[in-house]
């Protein structure tokens, strides 16, 4: 029989599997039942009552997380001449255009997302390949395709994130940092819940909000009352 670390007694001694929290107090239990010697990830997993096969039941948008993630975004902004010092003004990590896109089909990715404005679109848009299996390629939808280059550097920047239902009918999503007190915690997460439940497609049948759980990185999942996530 594996022998149980002191950390993991310390973890199933405070969390109870069959138990659901109200997201207050996982927002604390989740940080209670964090070990990690890094400062770990927390995330929400959401299960939601919807067949993303069919077009009319996808989810998919943006939320501006009141206190970010915790975790400092790499920003690509691929654009004309023009617009290069107000993207590098606004905090973009990397700027240009034909050299980036050279650098990209080479394997090059160091970056979280990727900002561009409709006029080169044509042109990023061969990267669909390689950045659309990763999450990466722009879309209008997610305000990453956009004139205003400054401003949607600056959102993302400041905790701005999209998020999208999987095959599975899963949203997955990090909400912030372990060493986020509980009170930042929460107020992310239920920002998260929020938009998402604003997003509920009409042809979504039943029970929205089928499951909902908490964690860190290596931690068990809190499962959360799906009750205590409205208003």
């Amino acid at each position: 029989m594996p022998r149980i670390s002191k950390n993991r007694k310390k973890v199933e001694s405070k969390v109870d599997s069959n138990q659901q929290y109200s997201l207050k107090d996982a927002a604390q239990l989740v940080k209670d039942i964090t070990f990690t010697k890094f400062d770990s990830s927390v995330d929400l997993a959401v299960r939601l009552g919807v067949d993303p096969r069919k077009a009319n039941q996808m989810v998919r948008g943006v939320v501006t997380l009141p206190h970010g993630t915790g975790k400092a975004v790499k920003v690509l902004v691929l654009c004309t001449p023009d617009k290069e010092q107000e993207a590098k003004d606004a905090g973009a990590d990397f700027v240009g255009l034909d050299e980036y896109i050279k650098k990209i089909e080479e394997g090059w990715l160091e970056m979280d997302i990727v900002i561009t404005m409709p006029a080169v679109m044509a042109k990023v848009g061969k990267l669909g390949k390689v950045l659309g299996p990763r999450n990466l390629m722009p879309n209008p939808k997610t305000g990453t395709v956009t004139n205003d280059i400054g401003k949607a550097v600056e959102e993302v920047k400041a905790g701005k994130i999209d998020f999208k239902v999987d095959k599975t009918g899963i949203i997955h999503a990090s909400i912030g940092k372990a060493s986020f007190d509980s009170q930042k915690i929460y107020e992310n997460a239920h920002e998260l819940l929020q938009t998402i439940s604003k997003l509920k497609p009409a042809a979504a049948k039943g029970t929205y909000f089928k499951s909902v759980a908490l964690s860190s990185t290596m931690s068990p999942g809190i499962r959360i009352d799906t009750k205590s996530i409205a208003g």
